[in-house]
């Protein structure tokens, strides 16, 4: 929460929200890498859900930063890609957050330190580890049979 409410204090100037700065930066590495995803493509990468990426699309599209366009392909489907001031607001926006990792990160030797890497891979691997819900219900239920 508190990361959220940082990138949302520091994107503001910029006209954006920590949730549209995370469609947006991630809209941006994509096309970087030759992609035009569809709303759903990125609301599937970012981990939002679809309404709710069209909802930030759509308020993106009217301020100017993202063009939403019919995919010739598949006409159900919108894809999305950043405008020339969508690049640039992009650009700024992932520096800021940047500097905002940096300072987050320098109690453990910053961006490079071991500390921070070792982090890095245990997130990885907690956030790789399949749940299961259904597990975790019986686990919870044994443990009332139990008491």
């Amino acid at each position: 929460m508190k990361w959220r409410v940082a990138v949302d204090r520091a994107v503001a100037p910029l006209g954006l929200t920590h949730a549209q700065y995370s469609l947006v930066a991630s809209l941006y590495g994509m096309q970087r890498d030759g992609l035009r995803p569809s709303q759903r493509r990125l609301a599937d990468h970012t981990g939002l859900e679809a309404l709710y990426v069209s909802k930030l699309a759509r308020a993106l599209e009217t301020a100017g930063i993202v063009d939403r366009t019919r995919d010739p392909a598949d006409p159900r489907a919108v894809q999305l890609s950043l405008t020339e001031e969508g690049r640039e607001v992009t650009r700024r926006a992932i520096r800021v957050v940047q500097g905002l990792l940096e300072q987050l990160l320098d109690p453990l030797g910053g961006l490079d330190g071991e500390r921070t890497k070792s982090l890095s891979r245990d997130l990885a691997l907690l956030l790789d580890t399949p749940l299961n819900a259904q597990n975790a219900r019986n686990a919870q239920n044994t443990e009332k049979e139990q008491s």
